[in-house]
């Protein structure tokens, strides 16, 4: 019987993870209800024409785009749009979310963000304000080469690890 290296253990662990990770992300966005409180994570050009999308839905919705991504963006006429432009990571998207939510004593608050970003932004999220509803509204990649979802995945899958060992930056 061979005796199993280290290295193949890591790495068999570290696929097995990254399945997990990508099998346990939502797939389809939460319900929407009416006054809901909707934060759109920048960072992907898809995330913000869909929440617009979504947000049309429902009536009396709360619309912030949070992060760097949101310089520029132009006002939607039925929705009034609110931007947090300072938050430069996903971890600062967080405490801006927390800083809102904590001012305006929100108890429910939907996150638009891609698919694969995701389980990191909702933990994060959930960690800073544990005592909120966090409805997931993930964004598809569709379009996207197969090998650009991957490379996606992975660093999402690295960066959710390094979150879970405390780096919350970077």
């Amino acid at each position: 019987m061979k005796i199993i290296t280290p290295s193949l253990i890591i790495l068999s662990l570290f696929v097995i993870g990254g399945m997990i990770f990508k099998l346990s992300a939502p797939i389809t966005c939460g319900d929407f209800m009416q006054d809901d409180t909707v934060f759109v994570l920048t960072g992907d050009a898809r995330r913000i024409p869909f929440a617009m999308q979504k947000i049309n839905e429902i009536q009396n919705a709360n619309l912030y785009i949070i992060g760097a991504g949101a310089h520029g963006y132009i006002q939607n006429e039925s929705v009034p749009v609110k931007i947090e432009s300072n938050s430069k990571s996903t971890y600062q998207n967080a405490l801006a979310i927390k800083k809102i939510v904590k001012a305006q004593n929100l108890n429910r608050i939907v996150i638009v963000t891609t698919v694969e970003h995701m389980n990191r932004a909702e933990y994060l999220i959930r960690h800073e304000i544990p005592d909120v509803s966090v409805i997931a509204c993930p964004v598809g990649l569709n379009g996207m080469p197969v090998a650009k979802r991957v490379e996606r995945w992975t660093t999402e899958y690295i960066k959710y690890i390094a979150t879970m060992l405390g780096i919350k930056e970077g």
